[in-house]
């Protein structure tokens, strides 16, 4: 689409709004280029300046664009796929030839909760180690990271430096603990005060909080609680068509 249908029931300002995405994909608006003015995109696609107004919130939105004040409206860098596999956060970075860092945020050993029992299938009272982490990629902050371990499993982790390094990568090193299986559970969520601190984002932001599991020969150890940036982060998965069923 290179032009306004004004007979088309899609409207108007969703029209430019694909317009601009179609610009920003072929990358003729490039990362942190300037998109043309309100005044420019009412003149070219014969739009009110509330049509384009509206256009652009959209793609602000939804983290495409963003504003800078007094300056303009830029091309926003495009998300990252949030990984629907058993894979750290280090290696995941580095696939994507990015630079992970890590941050210590907290670290402590809690006894378990009622609900911490009924996740590691433990008793209560049990002791798991919680470190908390702020992850960067290239010195981005990303997200934020809560995991928890069986303290049994790894009984001096929290005296080893983990700053900058993959915790799975030290769990496999020092400990032998290497997982086999996991399973997440993605929800949404708005960033708190702090959580929005932390990540360099608005107080209310939108945020993708995870909670992973990860097992090793059938046992649960370790509890990954975390929070990340929706407007860095997307999910894809691939789709199938299941064969009809023939009796």
């Amino acid at each position: 689409m290179t032009s306004i249908d004004p007979t088309s029931p899609v409207p108007k300002y969703f029209q430019l709004r694909a317009i601009l995405l179609d610009l920003i994909e072929r990358s003729e608006l490039p990362v942190d280029a300037p998109i043309p003015s309100e005044r420019e995109l009412c003149a070219r696609y014969g739009l009110s300046r509330m049509t384009v107004r509206q256009g652009v919130e959209q793609l602000v939105a939804e983290g495409r664009l963003y504003r800078v004040p007094g300056k303009g409206t830029f091309v926003a860098r495009p998300k990252l796929e949030m990984p629907l596999r058993l894979v750290s956060f280090s290696e995941d970075m580095l696939s994507r030839g990015l630079r992970p860092g890590a941050i210590d945020l907290s670290r402590r050993t809690v006894p378990a909760d009622g609900r911490l029992a009924r996740l590691f299938d433990v008793a209560e009272g049990t002791p798991i180690h919680v470190i908390e982490r702020l992850r960067t990629a290239d010195g981005e902050p990303m997200a934020v990271e809560r995991a928890h371990i069986l303290a049994s499993l790894a009984p001096d982790l929290l005296d080893r430096r983990l700053a900058d390094r993959s915790l799975y990568g030290v769990l496999e090193a020092v400990y032998g603990i290497v997982f086999d299986a996991g399973d997440q559970t993605i929800d949404a969520g708005v960033a708190d005060a702090t959580e929005a601190k932390r990540l360099q984002i608005p107080k209310g932001s939108p945020v993708l909080l995870l909670q992973r599991r990860s097992y090793m020969g059938g046992v649960c150890a370790e509890l990954g609680v975390s929070t990340y940036r929706a407007d860095r982060y997307q999910i894809h998965t691939a789709l199938g068509n299941p064969p009809p069923h023939r009796a």
